[in-house]
């Protein structure tokens, strides 16, 4: 008869919910400088995620995914990625996506409905935001497939939420990535909502993480509030990556902090008690506690942060709202390098209704 062996999950936390280291901190705490730019992200990303809400409410931004509460995990993966990586993004990654050089008006772009929002003037070469669930774990691994063909030592990083992870994609792209030991980092950001339909519904496993162990792959799970837990724990798995020995999956708890979209109502099902403790447990407040500790921070600096952040976004709003929209050909413009010839028609009949002024 066979043996099953048990198996063993990592999970990694370092500071309290107040902020308090719980023992020995990893090396990235040392590094003043990295940890002070992480904290200006998360609040740079928390500004502009408020007046994203504000603009969708008022009509002058489509709907839009909160990212309050994932700021933390979305600036680890930002500063440990290298230039020359490629991030795959879902739809809540908006931190990630202002280290990786993608400005505040090409996020409003695309959530305002515009294709250029897309076009990513500083990295080019990472993936479009993905809205279909779980679909991009698929793209991740054949961009990993690509460069280990090309033998590039660069890596791929690649998000998806928590209810993603029962997809067949996300399943079907870490035995992949396993059987092809491919560089690729997954990272399941576990806020404990799929829409309205909780962790504990979504899977039977006690952990996301483990179920890297069935595609040959570690996995991890780290507090993600816990920027010194999480940003060492992507810095490993990147450094994994970058060193040709394959893929890892880490889990990151976190708990979202918003409702799912701009279209969704959380107070339909979940507690007002639930909210208030997660809100107890938030990264930015927790890594500001330390930074008051250590003597890194101050009111004064905190007050000058906040009007600095508050100026960047509005200027971003501004150069958002000035821009003239693109006519209605672009709907087809972007689908393909060559437009096939049976679109071709379609095209221009939009083409000379716009002419027109009909559209």
């Amino acid at each position: 008869m066979r043996q099953i062996h048990e198996f063993h999950v990592d999970s990694t936390r370092y500071l309290d919910d107040h902020g308090k280291p719980l023992g020995e901190l990893p090396p990235q705490a040392g590094n003043t400088d990295r940890v002070l730019a992480a904290y200006r992200n998360m609040v740079l990303t928390r500004t502009f995620d408020s007046k994203a809400i504000a603009l969708q409410r008022t009509g002058k931004c489509g709907t839009y995914p909160s990212v309050l509460g994932h700021e933390v995990v979305g600036t680890a993966i930002g500063q440990g990625m290298a230039k020359s990586d490629v991030f795959v993004p879902y739809y809540r990654d908006q931190a990630a996506h202002l280290l990786r050089g993608v400005s505040l008006t090409e996020l409003l772009l695309y959530w305002g409905g515009d294709e250029r929002g897309s076009a990513w003037q500083n990295c080019p070469e990472d993936l479009p935001i993905s809205v279909p669930i779980a679909t991009q774990c698929c793209h991740a691994v054949g961009v990993a497939a690509a460069m280990k063909i090309r033998d590039e030592n660069r890596a791929v990083v690649c998000c998806i939420g928590d209810g993603g992870t029962s997809k067949g994609d996300f399943l079907e792209s870490i035995n992949l990535a396993g059987a092809w030991h491919l560089p690729v980092v997954f990272v399941v950001i576990n806020n404990q909502w799929a829409i309205s339909t909780p962790r504990s519904l979504q899977s039977g496993a006690e952990t996301i993480a483990q179920k890297a162990i069935s595609a040959g792959l570690p996995g991890h799970i780290v507090d993600g509030n816990d920027y010194f837990a999480t940003v060492e724990a992507l810095d490993t798995a990147l450094d994994r990556a970058h060193g040709g020995k394959g893929a890892t999956v880490i889990e990151a708890v976190t708990y979202r902090l918003g409702d799912h979209t701009t279209a969704d109502d959380a107070t339909r099902y979940r507690t007002a008690e639930d909210l208030k403790r997660a809100w107890e447990k938030d990264g930015i407040k927790r890594l500001q506690n330390w930074l008051h500790d250590n003597g890194h921070w101050s009111p004064d600096k905190e007050k000058s942060l906040q009007a600095e952040c508050k100026q960047t976004v509005e200027r971003a709003v501004e150069k958002y709202l000035a821009m003239e929209a693109e006519p209605p050909t672009a709907m087809l413009d972007y689908l393909f390098e060559t437009l096939p010839a049976a679109l071709q028609p379609q095209r221009e009949q939009i083409a000379s209704k716009y002419r027109g002024g009909d559209l």
